[in-house]
């Protein structure tokens, strides 16, 4: 195979293609599955190349499905060329076909916080698996929304009619959960207990999440829900979460209304591919079924 060149590595085998998805730990992983008789693949081979220098945060893999035919068989590779996404070894999304916009718009779309500490090693910021569609909150006033609180910017939550909210965020596929980060304003109306539930098969009520038994119950200082400070979970109970509610139950200051800058989730998807089995089915050469 042919040296790639910028910053993209190419795959040798089985085993140095589960070392470098491990090495990549949180970030975005872009695998290009080609072969060298393929007319489209050679097309934008230099693109591939470009993007790779151009988004350093992530890491690009090339892939030659004739000399690595298992690797391709796992995953279900039939056309060249595919790009497949992945994210904490968890493959997020895929496309078929030499299209240079529609690649760089998925490496935008997913390469999040890639380029960014989160905070926690071995995590990464969870937004980019938020089913947003899937997202609720009871008690938001008219005008300021849910959605606004689930990216930065100046736009924020704030509820209704009182001090209460209750929150639930629907991952698309199951994560495990290390932390929250958790922003209010310092003028009283910031959250301050916080009830976490996870998986609940219904929507929740108010008189629920009044009465059930929290997974943990977070109780915010001021210093707490500053910008950037990193809320620890019990990690240990957020294992296997689709999704999560949040019952804001009241504020610092015993404000009318609690105001919620922004809230952000740390922690990894869970790792759907069994890298060890993957290792040992690999060495099955020409085994494709």
């Amino acid at each position: 195979m042919a040296a790639a060149t910028g910053n993209v590595i190419v795959i040798e085998n089985d085993s140095h293609f589960l070392s470098e998805m491990t090495k990549a730990g949180a970030k975005l992983v872009v695998v290009d599955f080609m072969a060298v008789w393929c007319g489209p693949c050679k097309n934008i081979a230099p693109t591939f190349s470009k993007l790779s220098t151009e988004y350093s945060a992530a890491v690009f893999l090339k892939v030659d499905v004739d000399k690595c035919e298992d690797i391709a068989a796992r995953y279900g590779v039939s056309s060249m060329p595919t790009f497949l996404f992945f994210k904490g070894k968890v493959k997020v999304d895929e496309m078929s076909g030499a299209d240079p916009k529609k690649l760089k718009e998925k490496i935008i779309k997913w390469i999040g916080d890639s380029d960014s500490d989160v905070g926690v090693k071995g995590h990464m910021d969870l937004g980019t698996f938020i089913n947003k569609s899937g997202c609720e909150c009871l008690n938001e006033s008219d005008d300021y929304h849910l959605p606004a609180a689930l990216a930065k910017g100046p736009d924020y939550l704030e509820s209704d009619c009182d001090e209460q909210l209750l929150v639930t965020i629907a991952f698309n596929q199951a994560v495990k959960l290390h932390s929250l980060k958790i922003q209010g304003p310092d003028d009283g109306r910031g959250p301050k207990t916080v009830k976490l539930f996870t998986n609940h098969p219904n929507s929740m009520d108010f008189d629920s999440a009044e009465n059930f038994q929290a997974v943990q119950t977070l109780e915010l200082t001021p210093d707490d829900i500053k910008d950037d400070v990193i809320t620890p979970l019990k990690f240990v109970k957020f294992q296997n979460v689709n999704s999560l509610t949040l019952f804001f139950q009241n504020n610092q200051g015993g404000e009318e209304t609690t105001v919620l800058e922004y809230i952000g989730f740390i922690g990894s998807p869970l790792d759907s591919t069994n890298m060890e089995e993957f290792k040992r089915v690999a060495g099955k050469k020409g085994d494709r079924h």
